[in-house]
């Protein structure tokens, strides 16, 4: 019934928007038959994000979005649940009431549950094993000597379910940032230099990445490498004695970013800490930086990043891929939200051609391309260069992230750090928040939705 009353909000948010499957599915990056299977109640999304982005696209209210989180637990907690099968032993043996006389006249007593019931903090693992242990009994041992077995075995899983929990809680222990391997530690620890038009140095990678940011080759005629080149296209590297010096050591791609670009000024919004009356009127694109710095805004709902790579030499450069890596999740910034289109004028604007998006949202955050675009590999040299187009979405947290690029030429291969000059891209959710827009030809901004003030 959960599941029912889910779709059915889905359904009312739906058509209360007036937006078709199809916009929805490619503003929401799936297909229409995911959306269709949603909102009839014959699936739940495994993950709130996707549902969080259709309430935002839809105009859902502070309270709807409340409820519809509601409902997707309970949805999703009632598929979770996997009845037993029908004929199994256990299946037999919950039928037996308490202290009724199984086949052999043994009693099913409440003792022999008592004693499943004890490991239940084995999760699971010893309710398992007790069961199998009820059928042994059944089978082949009467009496006392069959409690024993089964005893022995709840304790068997008992003990392998805590050793499980011990190791567990050691690799928790271990890893940087609590656990996570994406913390703000782990990323300083030993990262290459971030990139913000310039190459990044070769040095050893997060733990994030498993690989060195530059490996080349072993040559054991080769001398060590030699000094760092002071180029501020593409840094040397510190190489391990016994590289080969004759492929070079430094990075043969340089990266530079754009964290401020924009697809068109309508769908771009900033979250500030200030009232109206301190904020200046929105800028051009080309002033965007600026203004955030200004301001300290952060990209609101959603950002666009462009990436430009570019070989260094003749030589092509693959570039493997792109990984996103959380920093840092909070609660959704409550300042107030900027628009930087002005009312009433219409925007719009082609789709990049290399275009990728990211839910920041998702526990684990990572890049699709837009329907009909390419996925990753690409090749790079100095005279084809690449532009990658990235569009992240946050509406439940506020993100700090960044990207690590995979790169490889011939034997040698690295990563390299992307972020905005030295700092993580920063996106938070705005929903529900005050929000403002700045009349063409006015002189102050307004409310959404209210009047127009005149001077």
């Amino acid at each position: 019934m959960s599941a029912t009353e889910f779709a059915e909000l889905l359904r009312e948010l739906k058509e209360r928007s007036g937006l078709s499957y199809g916009t929805l599915s490619k503003r929401l990056h799936m297909s229409t038959s995911t959306l269709h299977r949603y909102c009839n109640g014959d699936a739940v999304p495994t993950d709130y994000a996707p549902v969080e982005r259709l309430a935002r696209l839809c105009k859902a209210s502070p309270r709807e979005l409340v409820e519809l989180h509601r409902r997707w637990v309970l949805a999703d907690a009632v598929r979770g649940r996997k009845p037993e099968p029908r004929g199994t032993a256990g299946t037999g043996a919950a039928a037996t009431g308490p202290g009724t006389p199984d086949a052999h006249g043994t009693p099913t007593a409440g003792a022999e549950g008592a004693e499943a019931g004890g490991a239940g903090g084995a999760e699971g693992a010893g309710a398992e094993v007790a069961e199998a242990g009820e059928t042994g009994g059944a089978a082949g041992a009467e009496g006392g000597g069959g409690r024993r077995v089964r005893r022995s075995l709840v304790l068997a899983g008992a003990g392998a379910a805590a050793a499980v929990g011990s190791v567990v809680l050691a690799l928790a222990l271990t890893l940087p940032g609590g656990g996570s391997g994406d913390g703000d530690d782990g990323r300083a620890a030993g990262s290459g230099t971030s990139v913000q038009g310039r190459g990044a140095q070769g040095t050893p990678s997060s733990p994030a990445s498993a690989s060195a940011s530059v490996s080349v080759k072993p040559s054991a005629s080769a001398p060590a490498a030699g000094p760092a080149s002071p180029s501020a296209s593409a840094a040397a590297s510190s190489a391990a004695p016994g590289t080969d010096a004759g492929d070079g050591d430094s990075v043969p791609l340089t990266v530079s970013t754009r964290p401020y670009a924009w697809i068109d000024p309508c769908s771009q919004h900033y979250l500030i800490e200030r009232g109206p009356e301190g904020v200046k009127p929105p800028p051009v694109e080309q002033d965007a930086p600026a203004w955030v710095a200004r301001h300290r805004a952060v990209s609101a709902g959603e950002q666009f990043v462009q990436i430009t790579v570019q070989g260094t030499g003749e030589k092509t450069v693959v570039v493997e891929s792109l990984t996103v890596r959380t920093v840092a999740k909070a609660a959704p910034l409550a300042w107030n939200d900027y628009a930087m289109g002005y009312p009433g004028v219409g925007c719009g604007g082609g789709m990049p051609t290399r275009a990728f998006s990211v839910a920041l949202d998702a526990a684990r955050p990572s890049l699709v391309p837009e329907a009909g675009h390419r996925d990753f590999p690409f090749t790079v040299s100095e005279s084809d260069p690449e532009v990658y187009y990235v569009t992240a979405d946050a509406s439940a947290y506020d993100v700090r992230w960044y990207l690590e690029l995979a790169w490889s030429s011939g034997s040698r291969h690295g990563t390299v750090t992307v972020d905005d000059e030295g700092k993580p891209f920063r996106t938070s959710g705005n929903n529900g928040r005050p929000d403002y827009e700045f009349p063409l030809g006015g002189f102050a901004w307004n409310r959404v939705g209210a009047a127009t003030a005149t001077p």
